[in-house]
């Protein structure tokens, strides 16, 4: 069988990875594969897909074989391993009163690995504490140090909209997001009502921030000229959701629907026109 493309993901939520395989698999499969970290259990997200429909600029690991019962008792056994061995370590890091909160730990599949997840808000020097862990676990050790948005993702918990935070439900990926979103969506710019629980600016802003900048060409712009009721008027304001404009006559505010403005289009071009020859 030729050479296909396997997506691959290693958590229910985590980011997925390609691989080849010449294996007859499926959507769903459990995989054993062999990463930077070491060998460990996967799934295939899709179906195979044929590598010739990309352009691939690096040659792809293949998956070393299709998941027997004992990889998966063993990737079972190693779930309830790390979650043991993650209280030992925290009762070792408390005894060396280092400055490092740990999130989680994982066991490669061969057990040759050991992960340790931590937030810090300063530099950890651990040498001790690695060489201490290194005699009480018989295995390599990897401390790794993750920012508060990766650990909300693996902590979870509910956000401001009472479901499970979408980090940790089904984002693979963290997208960027900037207080700009914010106010292109015209919210208030408080920090603490558009910040999700890892402290940082809510996923959800990227979710709506392409239909808010469709939406606004429909709208004239905040502090243009526009008729309304054949007055002049200046627009304050808008309600993109609602179809409404703020508008301003004579210091009285009062929001109409968008479909009664009429724009002034050579208006602002005059109004340039006059500022530059001032």
């Amino acid at each position: 069988m030729e050479e296909r493309l396997a997506c691959i993901r290693f958590n229910h939520v985590g980011k997925s990875y390609y691989f080849s395989t010449d294996l007859d698999l499926h959507k769903g499969d459990k995989v054993v594969v062999e990463t930077i970290r070491g060998l460990e259990l996967g799934e295939l997200i899709t179906d195979l897909k044929d590598i010739s429909e990309f352009n691939l600029d690096t040659e792809l690991k293949k998956i070393k074989r299709k998941a027997n019962r004992a990889d998966i008792d063993v990737h079972a056994f190693n779930k309830v391993k790390a979650s043991k061995s993650l209280e030992i370590c925290k009762d070792i890091v408390k005894e060396y009163d280092l400055d490092m909160h740990l999130v989680s730990c994982e066991y490669t599949l061969d057990a040759s690995k050991v992960i340790f997840m931590y937030t810090s808000e300063s530099r950890v020097d651990f040498r001790e504490l690695l060489k201490e862990l290194a005699s009480v676990f018989k295995c390599r050790i990897e401390l790794r140090q993750i920012g508060p948005r990766d650990k909300s993702k693996i902590v979870g918990g509910l956000g401001s909209c009472g479901l499970p935070l979408c980090c940790s439900s089904f984002l693979g990926e963290f997208d960027g997001v900037s207080i700009n979103m914010a106010k292109n969506q015209m919210l208030a710019i408080n920090i603490d009502k558009i910040s999700g629980s890892c402290g940082r600016l809510l996923c959800c802003l990227k979710y709506e921030d392409d239909i808010y900048s469709e939406e606004k060409q429909r709208f004239p712009k905040i502090g243009s000229r526009v008729k309304y009721d054949n007055k002049i008027v200046k627009v304050v304001g808008l309600n993109v959701i609602s179809d409404l404009v703020k508008i301003d006559y004579d210091s009285n505010i009062s929001f109409v629907p968008l479909k009664d403005i009429k724009r002034l289009p050579n208006k602002d071009k005059e109004e340039n026109n006059e500022q530059r020859g001032r």
